[in-house]
């Protein structure tokens, strides 16, 4: 039977007045026209350069790129002012975890050695000043999914990872960006059925003991509150939407406030406190 869970990794994080800790996922830099990829860059940029005075921590849960594959020597050429963005924050002490999502599994050693970057392949169970805070990208969740639990099994595997870094630079880049194209145009017509897995998959976690279950992967901004089951005082779940248009969202975590998602635009939108 394939698992929704690749595999959990524990963090703990004590965040000290006056600073917080941010969310935001699905920003897919590389998408669409340069024209607009671009304009969805800069706003990514202004933004980190935004709230870098107040984040103590930085949680990027999937698919900052729309495709990424960096080899031994090789990385996309493209999004560099991003990159070297990220390395301004962590050289500031600032930390980032980046869980990989569907479309930027491709990571080998580029993040955790140059730019001192964490990359989790699967979800994290991160306690923040004593709150329990499921964080999922969010892929394979979804209800009806098997064939793309199968594919991502595939994929991920490292014998193929490592098949696949023997290609030329410029033809593996190419293929992971036309694999990226594929994925998004079979997510876009599949049936998944009524139901939201995603939120579903959250209840569960609440149901378990954690307080807030942070998501991506769906495209939809949410923030709902799940009731508890009696020994479970209940809790929210937040999917963090996207970046493909300029009104992104993202979600700030502050110990004496709880969780809060906010327009880039508009902050302050949704609050949450358990």
């Amino acid at each position: 039977m394939l698992s929704k869970v690749v595999s959990v990794s524990t963090v703990e994080i004590q965040v000290p007045p006056g600073k917080n800790v941010v969310f935001f996922s699905d920003v897919h830099l590389g998408y669409g026209p340069k024209t607009t990829d671009v304009a969805r860059e800069n706003l990514l940029i202004e933004f980190l350069a935004q709230i870098a005075p107040t984040t103590h921590h930085l949680f990027i849960v999937g698919d900052l790129f729309d495709y990424w594959f960096d080899y031994e020597t090789v990385i996309p050429r493209h999004h560099f002012r991003t990159l070297n963005c990220l390395k301004q924050l962590r050289d500031s002490g600032i930390g980032i975890t980046y869980l990989m999502g569907n479309h930027d599994f491709g990571h080998h050693n580029f993040f955790h050695d140059e730019l001192g970057i964490s990359i989790e392949r699967g979800d994290v169970d991160a306690t923040i000043n004593g709150t329990r805070i499921y964080i999922s990208h969010g892929d394979g969740k979804a209800h009806n999914d098997k064939g793309y639990l199968i594919l991502r099994s595939v994929l991920r595997n490292k014998f193929a990872l490592w098949i696949y870094r023997k290609l030329h630079p410029n033809l593996g880049i190419g293929l992971a960006s036309r694999t990226s194209y594929s994925s998004r145009d079979f997510t876009s017509s599949k049936e998944f059925g009524t139901k939201d897995g995603l939120r579903d998959f959250a209840a569960e976690k609440v149901a378990e003991g954690f307080q807030y279950v942070v998501m991506g992967h769906r495209h939809q901004a949410a923030f709902s509150h799940l009731e508890g089951d009696g020994i479970s005082g209940g809790g929210v779940y937040i999917n963090l939407g996207h970046w493909l248009t300029l009104d992104p969202h993202y979600a700030v975590f502050s110990p004496n406030q709880g969780v809060k998602l906010e327009s880039v635009h508009d902050s302050g939108q949704q609050t949450a406190k358990t």
